[in-house]
């Protein structure tokens, strides 16, 4: 079976876990299967600071996936140090409200130097996968460069509009000046990274996992030719909503769906997605929402099931529930 999970953030990386143990293999590390998983991660919150590249989605999927992850953060690497941290603030080095780990200073060094070198971004991520065999292939959106943008009014000129990038507007200010737009930069003229619509087109099935609908689903579903893959694919797309209760799971979706004049809801997130059989650009077949809520989304199948990911157990039970919704037979 070939399964392709569109991914960003702590939930996607967790939702990957869940997928993996659905189908009989490691939670976290390789394993002998029969079954090929695909991630198409999210790379819109990347971004260049001290000098380095950092692709935040990539890492915390392939931290997680590999078994080094800070589990209490989502973020990181587990056992972190931060001197380097420490010294750039003692230089007063700008900016001082993001936070890199000396281990994870590493691994941006590494993806720096073979970019500087002439590396497109999948080839590095293919080549920092060999350290930490997650046993998923982790496939950039684009080898080209893509930053998500946050229209917000000036903190120092509230008569002022500015953009800033997503990471200075999720991590500086908690996602706390009103967006009023959020746009995927370079977005509409990326082309789909190496293998990302090929794997698309051979899926069995093709999940979305509740990851943030507008800066990590919807970034890549920007990028020209993924979502028009997803439309044609034979495999069944569903979606696995981040919204329980009318609450973000985690972090601060509401934001971002406010900002694109979306209701923090299941069932309004189902209809953003739209249906791929009555609506001319919807993508869903499926869509899980959590136990106790009714949605109705037109031309979807909705699913109630438990959606809290509190241990692998539960999401490999939310993963088996998506596959099944996908049409694919799990025996």
């Amino acid at each position: 079976m070939k399964v392709v999970v569109v991914a960003g953030g702590v939930g996607g990386a967790r939702f990957l876990l869940g997928v993996k143990a659905a189908l009989g293999l490691p939670a976290t590390g390789p394993g002998d299967s029969e079954h090929e998983i695909t991630a198409l991660v999210n790379t819109g919150d990347d971004v260049w600071m001290h000098g380095l590249r950092i692709c935040p989605d990539l890492d915390t999927c392939m931290y997680t996936l590999g078994g080094g992850i800070d589990t209490g953060r989502g973020w990181g690497h587990a056992g972190e140090t931060w001197v380097v941290k420490e010294e750039l603030a003692a230089y007063g080095a700008e900016p001082d409200w993001f936070g890199l780990g000396d281990k994870d200073v590493a691994t941006h060094l590494i993806r720096s130097q073979m970019l500087r070198a002439g590396y497109p971004l999948s080839a590095v991520t293919e080549a920092l996968c060999d350290r930490w065999r997650p046993g998923v292939r982790l496939l950039p959106m684009t080898d080209d460069r893509v930053e998500t943008h946050v229209v917000v009014d000036d903190p120092d000129q509230p008569d002022q509009r500015k953009a800033i990038h997503f990471q200075e507007w999720w991590v500086r200010y908690r996602a706390g000046l009103p967006a009023h737009s959020i746009v995927p930069v370079g977005a509409d003229e990326a082309k789909p990274g190496p293998g990302v619509l090929d794997a698309i087109n051979e899926a069995d099935a093709v999940l979305f996992a509740p990851s943030n609908p507008v800066v990590s689903v919807g970034t890549v579903l920007a990028v020209p030719g993924v979502r028009e893959a997803m439309r044609k694919t034979a495999a069944g797309v569903v979606g696995v909503s981040p919204i329980i209760g009318g609450k973000a799971v985690r972090g601060m979706a509401d934001a971002c769906l406010t900002a694109i004049g979306v209701e923090t809801s299941a069932e309004a997130v189902g209809r953003h997605y739209g249906s791929r059989q009555t609506s001319g650009d919807g993508l869903l077949d499926g869509w899980l929402v959590a136990s106790g809520e009714t949605v109705h989304v037109p031309g979807v199948a909705v699913r109630a099931v438990p959606l809290l990911m509190t241990d692998v157990d539960a999401t490999a039970a939310m993963a088996r529930a998506a596959l099944e919704l996908s049409g694919v037979d799990l025996g």
